[in-house]
């Protein structure tokens, strides 16, 4: 997509910390971004960390930069207004064409699609007020992302959670194509794709589970970008801690085992396998069928593990002539030169035809808006880097997929016997 003038408006709610992913994540996918925060909103979050974020000048007052005529020059040259949060008050005043601020005045003085986020108390958001005010910015072809349900401010919990920023830019973007008639490239056109996402649970009884912290957010965005490039997609979801894609056919699962048959089934004849699930190694050897207690005394608590299938390897060591399979690998190793050996003796092992290796950590890979990988091909050699946000990795990733089906009359799949 062509570089694009983008303005994010911020309005003071306690969201306004998840503005700056959305800044981040426009500013990484090579727009030039600029920041329209209210006053209140600074309450939230600095002006130095959004001015770090956005690599411009953060400006506030309406009544700065007069010999510029700034309350209307910014929304002038805007390609696309983006208000996240939005909250109610900020939707009343867009709703009545009131501008008592610069975002105010922005939105006005500018004909770009405007995409808002809303988010605040349930209650609030469920007030006839709200709901009215939010109805007529949707006639007047204002894009409404979310809101989301899930945990609020404190102890509530309800709609009213803003959208998380990968969604709010991904609806964004396609707003701004959807407005100039531009699609991307439909190189994955006539393809069946099928991903899974999420991670899989291994129950110990009805109320507890071995599991992991994948969120699914890599394998969706691998999804959708799939879909938008052509591709009939075949989502596997196991335990998404994100809203499903649309367009997609989704086939739910939870379990290892479960996520294994679903993607049998689904990769019988399909073009490319993009195995980015966190599937379990292990599950416990018995399940009980009721809840494991403490007993007085006791001294902890022995579970006996045992391996689940490699669903990766499976697949990859079974024939897959006309079948391009992609494993992922998430490794905690920080060493760069390590990481990648890592990652070549993984795609060995597993017979796939591309590994995308992730360093994960704490407060890396897992759950997070943003990604850092290496795909490295059959031979070892490393095709494609990428970083940035979820969606931006996913489109690289595919864009070292449609080179490999192009490529398809010259691979082959030999490695099947198991490593």
């Amino acid at each position: 997509m062509t570089p694009l003038n983008i303005v994010v408006g911020i309005s003071g709610g306690i969201a306004a910390y998840k503005a700056v992913g959305v800044v981040r994540a426009l500013v990484l996918a090579g727009h030039d971004v600029h920041v329209v925060p209210t006053k209140a909103a600074l309450r939230f979050v600095g002006r130095p960390t959004l001015e770090a974020i956005s690599r411009n000048p953060v400006h506030v007052d309406l009544y700065e930069g007069v010999d510029e005529v700034r309350h209307v020059a910014i929304g002038q040259a805007a390609d696309l207004i983006v208000i996240a949060p939005a909250t109610a008050n900020t939707i009343a005043k867009l709703a009545h064409g009131l501008a008592d601020d610069l975002l105010g005045n922005t939105v006005l003085a500018s004909e770009a699609p405007l995409v808002i986020a809303p988010a605040m108390h349930t209650e609030m958001w469920r007030h006839p007020a709200t709901q009215a005010n939010v109805a007529t910015l949707r006639e007047r072809g204002v894009t409404i992302v979310g809101p989301a349900v899930g945990q609020l401010t404190g102890a509530d919990s309800g709609p009213g959670r803003m959208e998380e920023p990968d969604a709010i830019v991904r609806a964004a973007l396609d707003r701004v194509a959807d407005v100039s008639g531009a699609v991307p490239a439909q190189d994955l056109a006539g393809r069946r794709v099928v991903v899974s996402a999420g991670g899989t649970r291994e129950p110990l009884d009805p109320v507890r589970f071995l599991g992991n912290r994948s969120s699914g957010k890599q394998g969706i965005a691998i999804a959708e970008a799939a879909r938008a490039r052509g591709a009939a997609v075949t989502l596997v979801a196991a335990n998404l801690e994100v809203a499903e894609p649309a367009g997609c056919d989704i086939r739910r699962v939870s379990t290892a085992m479960e996520l294994r048959e679903a993607v049998a089934d689904a990769a019988a004849g399909a073009d490319v396998v993009v195995m980015a699930a966190a599937v379990a190694d292990y599950r416990p050897a018995s399940v009980s069928e009721a809840k494991l207690k403490k007993e007085p005394g006791d001294g902890g608590l022995t579970l006996e593990l045992v391996r689940n299938p490699d669903i990766l390897a499976e697949l990859g060591h079974a024939p897959h002539d006309g079948t391009l399979l992609v494993g992922f690998a998430a490794e905690t190793e920080p060493d760069g030169a390590r990481l990648l050996e890592l990652g070549r003796a993984k795609r060995a092992a597993k017979g796939a035809d591309l590994l995308v290796v992730n360093r994960v950590g704490w407060n890396e890979g897992f759950a997070g808006d943003d990604n850092a990988v290496v795909v490295i091909d059959r031979h070892g050699e490393v095709v494609a880097s990428a970083e940035g946000s979820k969606l931006s990795v996913a489109h690289a990733m595919l864009d070292v997929i449609v080179a490999q089906l192009a490529d398809a009359p010259d691979r082959t799949t030999k490695e099947h016997d198991p490593a």
